[in-house]
């Protein structure tokens, strides 16, 4: 199904694309990759992104952002990746806010998105293959939650100021937004065949509160626990 864009969104993709191709080229992600860079990005093309404002092109009007949907940002992916560009949009601006909208958590960290000042990073996989199987226990502590366990593949994992972290609880599987200076956590950057840093991430009993949660506790089943999908019935024929 070809896809046709408004008038307003070939004027983002014009923009998008030209502001891209001259700050982030593909000679970009070479000089971080040669230059070892530690960040793994540029903060200072991040706050250029959202100088245009589009690191809030998912945020609703209401709070401060555009208000725009998902044609508008994968309009600005397509650039990134036509370019190779390093950029935490994918995982702030796209999944974070998404994640966040309409939460008590977007007052607090939607303006620092905004700004270009903020990173977040998706805690989710575990394992090789992203099988979405989730063996991070969050158990009941006080009036919150003690993590434990680890996280792999974790993308700007090692400079983000957020984590969305996906744990199992006693029911199912729960979304928690931990910071990333909280006790007991721990990042090891690793570089990447693609020459992207991706972070393993320790969790060793990490206090959260009960307003970490995102939405709902046990609001997903456990990949692991799901039953098996029954299977479809078949067509009867008649003669």
């Amino acid at each position: 199904m070809p896809l046709y864009l408004t008038d307003e969104q070939q004027m983002l993709r014009d923009t998008a694309k030209d502001f891209i191709a001259e700050h982030a080229p593909v000679s970009h992600m070479r000089s971080l990759r040669d230059a070892d860079d530690a960040t793994g990005f540029s903060r200072d093309l991040w706050k250029q992104f959202a100088e245009l404002g589009l690191t809030g092109i998912l945020i609703p009007e209401a709070d401060d952002g555009l208000g725009l949907g998902h044609v508008e940002a994968g309009v600005v992916l397509e650039e990134i990746g036509r370019n190779l560009s390093p950029s935490p949009f994918l995982t702030t601006a796209v999944a974070a806010v998404e994640a966040l909208k309409g939460t008590p958590h977007a007052a607090r960290w939607f303006p620092g998105i905004l700004a270009g000042e903020t990173v977040a990073a998706l805690a989710i996989d575990e394992r090789a293959k992203h099988d979405g199987k989730i063996a991070m226990k969050a158990e009941r502590s006080g009036n919150g939650f003690r993590l434990t366990g680890a996280k792999q593949f974790v993308a700007h994992g090692h400079v983000a100021d957020l984590l969305l972290v996906a744990a199992a609880t006693d029911h199912g599987t729960t979304l928690f937004v931990v910071p990333a200076d909280a006790k007991g956590l721990t990042a090891d950057p690793q570089r990447l065949a693609d020459a992207n840093l991706a972070a393993r991430l320790s969790f060793d009993g990490v206090e959260v509160d009960a307003d970490a949660v995102v939405g709902e506790v046990d609001q997903a089943p456990s990949p692991a626990c799901s039953p098996p999908a029954a299977p479809a019935p078949r067509p009867s024929c008649s003669v």
